[in-house]
């Protein structure tokens, strides 16, 4: 692949640049001798740090799509003792440095940087000594532009529209890097080409964790994330901590939670915040040292920041389905509502724009951290923050400020403990399949309310995520990947249903690489407990949940031994009337025909009974049908599109198809009971419900009435063009 000018230009400058540091250097300031002393406490003589002007984004997410037209910077070194910053890549000073990891030898620091305006984010690499703070060879350049890259800007781009999208050009971009201890890189990208569920426009764009090798090759998508994951460090056990953000059925500002995973994708688990609701976002997570159990992190908004906030520490030895494990480090500053902060003045809580704010927590000790730190200033001033130690009873010392630009990511130029090489542990027959294995030990442990008996099968579901390709090239009002009225903003299928055996537990296989959930079923296929988050189970895992509800303090029965342990593991297999388990839940094929032949014949014409026509009908964006049932509020569910509607934990029955009145009329209502359901036509309708209610099963297709008589409007998808990322059709057919 061809180098960009600018690298080159880099590399053929670094002998010059090299000899004259001095010419970079900033001049010599003094360091607050009480920082200087807390951190030679600790042995810390240098801090590697980066200069940058403050991203102004929209949205946490969007630091990469709408936050970074404020060229300029520097991946810097601070001399502690003489005050001295030496820029370790002058010649890169033209662009932008997002973040970086130093490497646990300290010999080398591997950071992301944005040429210029309609260049993605690249990760480059750099040799530094960490007894001097000297840069020693050249910058390597370790991922590059797609080869397609131009083509896709030019299919893709749509800044022209303004707003989040002035100035992003749906290139893809490489960032967040973090070594691993196998000497691999993880970072996250949009290479997966992703649009954000909740952003029907296409404006904004998905970033999911990936993994290279250290010279940058071998690249591979580690998660399927329908919404985006960010800020990946490692633990001390060897698993990498993240911030990852989705929503299944839950509101969509709520949940960007911490997570962790294996190095190879496999293992992902839930450290904390999968159902608290303030402060919306938890990012740049790090394990406090020594402390297995304990993490520091910012709480930030969902809008309108940088990744900016107030600093939390978390113990999960606590109860994490609580706010019990956060211990604020910086109480003067929450967020409380969307958007913005809020401040602690004179006992009342304030929304505010303005500092104190703070970025970047760096754990020195369980109450002492390093920050980039805002006092007083505008949320995006530029050069607003500088380098602080903050401790937990309220000591603020200034390290370094500089009154041009501001620092971020203090980070000490030290050797650290390398954690230990987790392998792989795969069954490679099961990788060639790109399948998993699960065993669920018993299915009631946590389920409250629910007798033993009463689960019958499990429904494995998967959420899908929005492909950049289904963007609508043709004129109209855009409705880009519309999939429900006001209920769930992905589509949804079903892999089919396994059985729970009468202990409760179940042994079965689900598709890798793919956003999995499950649903509890009982003997009519009517869903008692849903999981409402997704897990991305990597080819050939196996791997084994102890219930329903369970978090990573649940502990199993050591020793006991299950029903489904002594039976092979089976495939999802069909409900009742389907040939195979694998269904599109797509409104006008999977439920409008069960309608039709046992409903319309009294739900219909002038005086529909019930006032409910249930016909199919066709509106202005589904059908007459569907509008009624969900109009009327019969579907009991989730609006993903609000902002915090189904965060909290929801109990059994409390959602989907027992809670829905749609569901109740047909089996207890008088005006039914001459109805006969079949039981095959039951499970569809059952299962559209506990599917959230959605109409359309796939991304593609022109979906307005006015375009009725085109070949591409509301295609019937296949399950395999459900799933897929690349339309069925070309852009001239479309």
């Amino acid at each position: 692949m061809k180098k960009p000018i600018g690298i080159l230009i880099a590399v053929l400058f670094f002998a010059i640049s090299s000899l004259a540091t001095s010419a970079f250097a900033e001049s010599q300031s003094a360091i607050n001798p009480s920082a200087r002393k807390i951190l030679s406490d600790r042995g810390v003589e240098k801090l590697v740090f980066i200069k940058r002007q403050t991203y102004h984004s929209s949205h946490f997410y969007t630091d990469f799509i709408d936050g970074c037209d404020r060229f300029g910077g520097g991946l810097c070194v601070l001399d502690l003792k003489s005050g001295r910053v030496t820029d370790l890549a002058p010649e890169m000073k033209g662009g932008i440095f997002g973040r970086f990891c130093l490497h646990f030898d300290a010999d080398k620091i591997v950071f992301d940087w944005k040429e210029g305006t309609a260049k993605g984010f690249r990760i480059f690499e750099i040799g530094i000594d960490p007894s001097t703070g000297a840069r020693t060879g050249s910058v390597r350049q370790l991922t590059y532009p797609p080869d397609d890259e131009a083509a896709r800007i030019r299919k893709y781009d749509n800044h022209k529209n303004g707003g989040t999208a002035r100035m992003y050009y749906h290139q893809t971009d490489d960032m967040h890097p973090c070594y691993l201890p196998d000497g691999g890189i993880v970072f996250t990208s949009s290479r997966c080409e992703y649009g954000t569920l909740c952003d029907a426009p296409d404006h904004l764009s998905t970033a999911v964790l990936h993994r290279m090798d250290g010279d940058g090759a071998n690249m591979q998508q580690l998660t399927n994330s329908a919404v985006s994951e960010f800020s990946p460090s490692m633990m001390e056990d060897g698993r990498i901590l993240y911030t990852r953000w989705e929503y299944v059925d839950k509101g969509q500002l709520g949940v960007k939670c911490l997570w962790a995973m294996r190095p190879d994708g496999s293992g992902s688990v839930e450290i904390y915040g999968n159902d608290i609701q303030f402060p919306p976002s938890f990012l740049h997570g790090r394990q406090i040292p020594g402390e297995s159990n304990k993490f520091v992190m910012l709480g930030v908004p969902h809008y309108p920041q940088s990744g900016i906030g107030t600093v939390i520490r978390i113990d999960t030895t606590m109860n994490i389905r609580t706010r019990e494990p956060m211990t604020y480090i910086t109480p003067h500053v929450d967020i409380r509502q969307e958007g913005g902060w809020n401040h602690l003045e004179e006992g009342k809580w304030r929304k505010h724009k303005k500092g104190p704010l703070y970025m970047d927590p760096y754990p020195l000790a369980e109450d002492l951290f390093m920050v980039a730190y805002n006092p007083d200033k505008q949320w995006d001033d530029p050069v607003a923050y500088g380098l602080y130690i903050i401790s937990e009873s309220g000591r603020h010392e200034r390290i370094y400020v500089n009154p041009a630009i501001s620092c971020w990511q203090p980070t000490p130029l030290k050797p650290c403990k390398r954690p230990p090489i987790l392998s792989t542990v795969r069954d490679e027959k099961l990788a060639s399949k790109n399948l998993a294995e699960c065993f669920v030990h018993d299915v009631y442990r946590g389920m409250e309310g629910i007798k033993r008996g009463e689960v019958k099968y499990i429904r494995v579901m998967e959420q899908i995520p929005r492909p950049w390709d289904c963007r609508q090239f043709w004129g109209g009002v855009s409705h880009t990947g519309l999939i429900s009225r006001n209920t769930a903003l992905a589509a949804k299928a079903m892999h089919g249903i396994v059985p729970v055996y009468e202990d409760g537990s179940a042994h079965f296989y689900v598709a890798a690489d793919r956003n999995i959930y499950f649903q509890a079923l009982d003997e009519n296929f009517m869903e008692l407990q849903r999981e409402r988050t997704y897990v991305n189970y990597r080819p050939g895992e196996v791997r084994s949940c102890v219930g329903c509800h369970e978090t990573p303090n649940t502990l199993s029965q050591a020793g006991h031994i299950t029903i489904a342990m002594r039976k092979s593991a089976v495939m999802p297999g069909p409900q009742p009337g389907d040939e195979t388990g694998r269904q599109v839940i797509h409104y006008p094929s999977y439920v409008q025909p069960v309608l039709d032949k046992h409903c319309v014949k009294c739900h219909s014409g002038d005086k529909p009974k019930g006032k409910l026509d249930l016909t199919g009908t066709m509106t202005k964006i589904f059908s007459v049908s569907y509008e009624n049932i969900m109009k009327k509020g019969l579907v009991k569910t989730y609006r993903e599109a609000s902002d915090w509607e189904g965060t909290p934990y929801s109990p059994p029955k409390s959602i989907g198809s027992h809670a829905s009145r749609f569901i109740t009329a047909i089996r207890q209502g008088p005006q039914h009971k001459d109805l006969d359901l079949p039981i095959a036509d039951f499970a569809r309708l059952a299962t559209w419900v506990d599917a959230s209610g959605v109409y359309y099963g796939s991304y593609w297709g022109r979906r307005r009435l006015e375009y009725k008589d085109h070949p591409n409007f509301r295609p019937v998808p296949t399950f395999a063009e459900a799933l897929s990322t690349v339309c069925p059709l070309s852009v001239d057919k479309r």
